[in-house]
């Protein structure tokens, strides 16, 4: 079961996923979303970093609990460029020193709630206010603005853009637009609009489109991924 909420971190959120009997994860593959988590699992501390392919963990299904940073945040409380991390779920270890980690691991592993454990030490240690320029291009981006005309608008020359979107988010401005064009198809799909009307108001030339965008970022049709459940 995967349940979710609203952080106290700015643009943030607070998740939890509990295995269920018989869970097959490879049917609820982890999307790409813009986003980076840190991760609490059965007494470890792991970083996911940006995916530009579905993300399926392995082993037997376990308890998780995560913040997930809103696109583009990550980077500044981890200290590491997000490009650094793309399609890797890394330990917290490999990132901080080894104390620190295994000081912040007893106190998650004791709390009654991992993911507010998880939380609190996010916003003890995360920068107080988003960066306006990430935020104003992550804004343009999920309304669907072309990347060269918010490029503009931001003042801001391609080369620039494309080296600040590898730092913040892990990989280019395009790559950025169209993970988050899918992640703007996927609630009105999945709450019955019928798929052509989806595919023209996210931002799609067609269904057709839409469908095969699905097939690469999330690794399996279009109708298998409307039927899981979660995220």
């Amino acid at each position: 079961m995967y349940e979710e909420r609203a952080s106290r971190l700015t643009g943030a959120a607070v998740w939890r996923r509990t295995p269920e009997p018989r869970e097959d994860p490879a049917a609820r593959p982890v999307l790409p979303d813009g986003c980076m988590d840190l991760l609490w699992s059965e007494g470890r501390l792991l970083v996911a970093g940006p995916d530009t392919r579905p993300y399926v963990p392995e082993g037997r299904p376990r308890r998780w609990a995560g913040v997930r940073f809103h696109p583009g945040t990550a980077p500044a409380f981890l200290g590491v460029p997000a490009y650094e991390l793309r399609d890797r779920r890394v330990e917290l270890s490999d990132l901080w020193p080894v104390g620190e980690v295994r000081r912040l691991r007893a106190r998650v592993d004791a709390a009654a709630d991992p993911a507010t454990a998880l939380e609190e030490i996010a916003l003890e240690r995360a920068p107080m206010a988003l960066d306006p320029l990430l935020h104003r291009l992550v804004a343009a981006l999920e309304a669907g603005r072309p990347v060269a005309a918010t490029a503009d608008e931001l003042g801001l020359g391609t080369r620039r853009l494309h080296r600040r979107c590898l730092s913040a988010f892990g990989y280019g401005p395009k790559t950025l637009a169209r993970i988050l064009r899918l992640q703007r198809a996927l609630a009105p799909a999945r709450s019955g609009l019928p798929l052509a009307e989806t595919a023209i108001r996210a931002g799609y030339a067609d269904q057709f489109h839409l469908s095969r965008d699905v097939r690469e970022l999330a690794g399996i049709p279009l109708g298998r991924l409307l039927g899981a459940t979660g995220r």
